[in-house]
């Protein structure tokens, strides 16, 4: 698949919006540097947006929402100076572009870093401290139902691997969920910016990605 080509689903049994419901105008990107991007453009073809994977500045332009997905944050940042994506992406935050962030997602979203490397940089958009590697390694990978605000009542089976969490949150972000066994923060909104310490991508379970798509819509 090209860079600008949209990915489309055929069968409207995977997501969480019934096959009649009109299909949302919307453009929502995935950073298709590094991760889990073909899982996350099929979770929002699901939705009913348009999904477009993001490797160059005119992608970018072209979407009005953004996913940054799990993989690993120092080589996502380097990739993204290598492809000059992180000054614009630094610009579309500012002016309001809906973003969220799973996993090495959340940690690239993050103002502050725990055991940060000696050279990575992050967009610093979310006024949060994240600890990297914080559940373990990937042999320490585990799932775990998870309460999540705004996506309904029903418990979320919430895949980590090699997972951050968030130690400190500042005033204006919102605490959507917990990890039951630990009381770490592992799911947070900012406003327009949506944060997941797990990979909502690596499960048949469409409603974090419907919530983000839904905050896209009300900016568009």
């Amino acid at each position: 698949m090209s860079a600008s080509e949209a990915v489309t689903v055929d069968d409207a049994t995977t997501g969480t919006r019934p096959r009649s419901a009109p299909v949302s105008t919307v453009t929502v990107g995935v950073l298709a540097l590094q991760g889990d991007v073909a899982e996350h453009l099929r979770a929002i073809a699901a939705t009913g947006a348009r999904p477009l994977a993001v490797r160059r500045p005119a992608e970018l332009a072209e979407v009005d929402g953004l996913i940054i997905p799990g993989g690993e944050s120092t080589t996502i940042w380097k990739l993204l100076a290598i492809f000059e994506l992180a000054g614009p992406l630094r610009d579309r935050i500012a002016a309001g572009m809906p973003v969220f962030g799973s996993c090495a997602g959340m940690i690239m979203l993050a103002e502050r870093l725990v055991d940060r490397a000696s050279d990575q940089q992050t967009l610093g958009a979310i006024d949060m401290t994240v600890r990297r590697n914080a559940f373990g390694r990937q042999t320490d990978s585990f799932e775990a139902d998870l309460r999540i605000s705004g996506a309904g009542d029903e418990p979320f089976r919430a895949v980590f691997i090699r997972a951050p969490w968030v130690e400190e949150t500042g005033p204006e972000v919102e605490i959507l969920a917990t990890e039951p066994r630990t009381g770490k923060i592992v799911a947070v909104r900012q406003g327009h910016l949506l944060a997941t310490a797990f990979h909502p991508e690596l499960t048949q379970d469409n409603r974090v990605h419907t919530l983000f798509v839904d905050m896209v819509r009300e900016r568009s």
